[in-house]
């Protein structure tokens, strides 16, 4: 019961590693603030919870809107007086290079992967400085520190995730408040599935992925978790503007 009695937002928490953390942290005794867009398979999240014991409430939001942000926080507040852990999880992505994304993509991949997490932590931050204290933890990837071809859009935000968190860790370590960065590899997620059935190759692309790594395979959600897991617990409190590779030995064997 690592997180007993603490209240965690997890945004993108419909799916993928966000549906693992979610019930990973339930598990160890959080209660947890699904937040999501996706209304069903944000509900599923949530009962995959309470099945098991777990507590949790699921807050329907668009984390690109200011305003629906403001009111996330507040309802959680008013549910559970408090919020002690923040994982901006939440992302898109999308291929293309600087001539071929169009300006539509490219906003829309910096309002969801960083805008979002940027509004998250510009609204729960002051609550967690009223309490005294919390744990940002924000989820980019391992093409923020080696960038895939033909990903531009999705590189760039992700590389601002890595910014993002260590200006928070500087910002708010003197309010007792940790920020740190977990860069996952590919991971059997919704989002990379989708990702290799796009490619001319489902098969080809899933192999090169895997022999990318020198474990030689795709992640699993429950290892992401448990990492994130790490940075959100006691056992890290001296831990903070550090970026957190698991990501099958990956950016270590480039």
């Amino acid at each position: 019961m690592r997180l007993k009695d603490k209240v965690v937002i997890i945004t993108g928490a419909a799916s993928g590693i966000g549906r693992a953390t979610s019930i990973l942290f339930a598990k160890e005794g959080a209660k947890v603030a699904i937040v999501d867009c996706d209304k069903e398979k944000a509900e599923e999240t949530l009962q995959m919870i309470t099945e098991k014991g777990g507590e949790g409430i699921f807050i329907p939001t668009d984390i690109t809107e200011s305003s629906q942000v403001k009111k996330m926080v507040g309802k959680l507040i008013a549910a559970y007086k408090k919020v002690d852990i923040l994982v901006n999880n939440a992302g898109i992505t999308t291929g293309g290079d600087v001539i071929s994304t169009t300006e539509q993509n490219w906003d829309k991949m910096m309002n969801v992967n960083l805008k979002g997490a940027f509004l998250c932590c510009k609204y729960v931050i002051p609550e967690m400085i009223v309490r005294n204290g919390g744990v940002v933890i924000n989820i980019a990837s391992d093409a923020a520190i080696l960038p895939m071809k033909n990903q531009v859009a999705y590189n760039t935000s992700k590389s601002g995730i890595i910014g993002l968190t260590r200006s928070t860790a500087a910002d708010f370590a003197s309010k007792n408040i940790r920020a740190n960065c977990v860069c996952p590899g590919a991971t059997e997620t919704p989002m990379v599935t989708t990702f290799l059935n796009t490619r001319e190759s489902p098969e080809e692309a899933r192999h090169m992925l895997e022999m990318m790594r020198p474990l030689k395979r795709i992640g699993k959600p429950e290892e992401i978790a448990y990492g994130i897991l790490y940075l959100a617990s006691d056992e890290s409190t001296y831990t903070t503007g550090a970026i957190l590779s698991i990501d099958g030995g990956g950016t270590a064997a480039q």
